[in-house]
């Protein structure tokens, strides 16, 4: 267990109908309806193959979630994760503190270093090497922390520098939640230092940030969670553990642990016990949760599919 008390059980959705507000603001209604309680997009530019639909993964981070917002009357809202190479701090502190104003005090400001060099090559804003990108992060975490708390910061770093006696907006929140999702150790270690909610993803990166299922074992998964209980000291139960779900399926006819773990390329034993994969009956995977909230302490889950999901969220609801 990796906190001395064990909470609540929340569920969130990510993506959606982005190009059209009508079906945005439908589909958020219906998550708020189904118990879901906060709503996020993602931060990627271009579209696989050309398409123009407004997808999950190609529209800007932020204004899907004012549209979202306007429509429900309690979901929070956010990016996950916006990539930090994009973003000079203090412009997206200014951008989040407007959003959350716009939103009525709902953001969460997810938070990454991001990975995939065909975007930044897209741009012309050359991807930096790893380490560089999370010192970066760990600069710009340090400023908007400061900004959105108290609208001032005097930071000079190697990577950042801003000053400001005052940024000139403040959001609704007195504190507006950060999540910082990552696998690596010195993010897992920023973490400790500023999220809120910290959030597994599972997801290892190749060549050019391609992205994988590296980190889908339980052990990797449990040094991370000692990770952070060692970097978040006196913080540690303040933070609430996440997993980003890549794949649910729920019910009678869920798909079985050995045909998903041919479709991850993986032994079925790592699937079963994964965050990462949700699948079975209601009954399994209830306990699976459970198991895994005593386990990793993972008690916030991130997923795709909102209506196919909606039974666990209903069983869980009051856990």
């Amino acid at each position: 267990m990796t906190t001395s008390w064990p909470r609540r059980y929340r569920f969130a959705i990510q993506g959606g109908p982005f190009g059209d507000p009508a079906p945005l603001r439908d589909h958020a209604r219906r998550a708020e309806d189904l118990g879901y309680v906060e709503f996020y997009s993602s931060d990627h530019i271009g579209a696989p193959g050309g398409e123009r639909q407004g997808g999950a993964h190609v529209v800007d981070p932020f204004i899907p979630l004012i549209v979202a917002s306007e429509a429900t009357s309690r979901l929070g809202v956010g990016p996950l994760v916006l990539n930090n190479e994009f973003y000079n701090p203090a412009l997206l502190a200014r951008t989040a503190a407007t959003v959350d104003r716009l939103t009525d005090g709902r953001l969460v400001l997810g938070l990454g270093t991001g990975y995939a060099e065909a975007e930044h090559a897209a741009i012309g804003s050359p991807i930096r090497p790893p380490g560089t990108r999370v010192s970066r992060l760990g600069e710009s975490l340090a400023v908007l922390r400061s900004l959105l708390d108290t609208g001032t910061v005097d930071h000079a770093g190697t990577h950042v520098s801003v000053h400001f006696d005052d940024v000139g907006i403040e959001p609704s929140q007195g504190h507006v939640p950060f999540l910082i999702g990552g696998h690596g150790r010195r993010v897992v270690e920023l973490a400790g230092q500023y999220a809120d909610v910290y959030q597994f993803t599972g997801l290892t990166h190749g060549e050019g940030g391609a992205p994988s299922a590296g980190g889908f074992g339980l052990g990797d998964l449990t040094e991370r969670a000692q990770w952070l209980d060692e970097a978040a000291g006196d913080r540690n139960d303040s933070i609430e553990r996440s997993a980003l779900v890549q794949l649910t399926s729920v019910g009678d006819d869920a798909t079985s642990y050995s045909e998903l773990a041919d479709q991850f390329e993986m032994d079925a034993e790592t699937i079963e016990q994964t965050p990462f994969v949700l699948a079975g009956s209601v009954a399994q995977v209830v306990d699976k949760i459970e198991r895994l909230r005593e386990r990793l302490g993972i008690t916030h889950y991130v997923v795709r599919d909102p209506e196919g999901f909606a039974p666990i969220v209903d069983a869980l609801g009051d856990r």
